[in-house]
């Protein structure tokens, strides 16, 4: 709610009345409260981000710990069952760092099995979710895969809520920030609000524009299943992103702000994909916290 700056007066009667001009002007802001099933999948989605995370955190200690013993690694996949194996080989010089290498070395392994159990828990979970349709078919576009798809969906609910594409890509910061005085125009940065861990994943997903449109092996069997306006859609946006990203580059544009600016588009093309899909409209409502009653013997 706006509020004047220097208004410490609040009481019933006139918050009332302040309310009542607002909705009159049109000035009060929807917001959408997620249901309990809802929210449950924002939460698992949530949890798999900050798994991930610590295990970057983890790696990046135990790759500091073994490039201070001067120990580098020369093959091309990191992290991968051969490197797991030639790091299982290295001893320290001291019995005291080589029990630090393997406390960094379980944390790793701790935070991998980690990850894959809330992945596999959200993988078991999405399919009982009443929008999973919505995130079967949002996989049909290039770059969306089931990460990006249900970190999105869980940020945002209902895609065809918002009442223009622009005001998704509002919603996830996706809009950048401008100044115009006169003829004269000027962007910014981006404002990064909204939801970070969606934001993120639409960036990543957005990279796969960068090369030239093509059909992938796992897309026929994931357009199987879909109705018929989808590939058309999903199609003609490849087409249209991989183009700009090029012009985009031709431009002088940075490669990380081009591929910021497709994933801009990929959000408002979501909506297009989203809109054909029906899903059942969820009445459940968020309960509030009851009060824990024990009885005493």
């Amino acid at each position: 709610m706006p509020k004047k700056a220097g208004d410490r007066v609040k009481t019933d009667r006139r918050a009332a009345v302040h309310l009542a001009r607002l909705a009159r002007s049109g000035e009060l802001t929807a917001v959408s409260v997620p249901t309990v099933a809802d929210a449950a999948i924002r939460a698992l989605t949530r949890a798999r981000d900050d798994a991930l995370s610590a295990l970057k955190e983890a790696q990046c200690r135990l790759n500091a710990f073994v490039l201070r013993h001067d120990r580098r690694y020369t093959g091309r996949a990191p992290w991968h069952p051969a490197h797991l194996r030639g790091r299982s080989a290295v001893v320290c010089p001291t019995p005291a760092q080589h029990i630090v290498f393997q406390d960094y070395g379980r944390a790793v392994t701790a935070h991998t099995e980690r990850r894959q159990r809330l992945a596999q828990a959200r993988q078991e979970r999405v399919k009982a979710w009443r929008l999973h349709p919505v995130v079967e078919a949002l996989q049909a576009r290039r770059g969306v895969q089931c990460t990006v798809a249900v970190t999105t969906v869980a940020a945002l609910g209902d895609l065809p809520r918002f009442a223009t594409p622009r005001a998704r890509m509002q919603f996830l910061g996706l809009m950048p920030s401008a100044y115009s005085r006169g003829a004269r125009r000027r962007h910014g940065a981006m404002p990064q609000a909204g939801q970070s861990q969606a934001r993120r994943a639409l960036v990543d997903g957005a990279g796969a524009y960068r090369y030239p449109a093509t059909v992938s092996r796992p897309l026929p069997r994931r357009l199987a299943k879909q109705p018929k306006a989808i590939p058309a859609i999903r199609w003609k946006a490849q087409g249209r992103l991989c183009k700009r990203y090029r012009t985009l580059i031709a431009r002088g544009q940075h490669a990380n702000q081009g591929v910021v600016a497709l994933a801009r588009e990929v959000m408002g093309c979501m909506g297009a994909i989203a809109q054909e899909i029906p899903v059942t409209p969820s009445d459940e409502k968020t309960p509030h916290a009851q009060p824990v009653t024990q009885k005493v013997a």
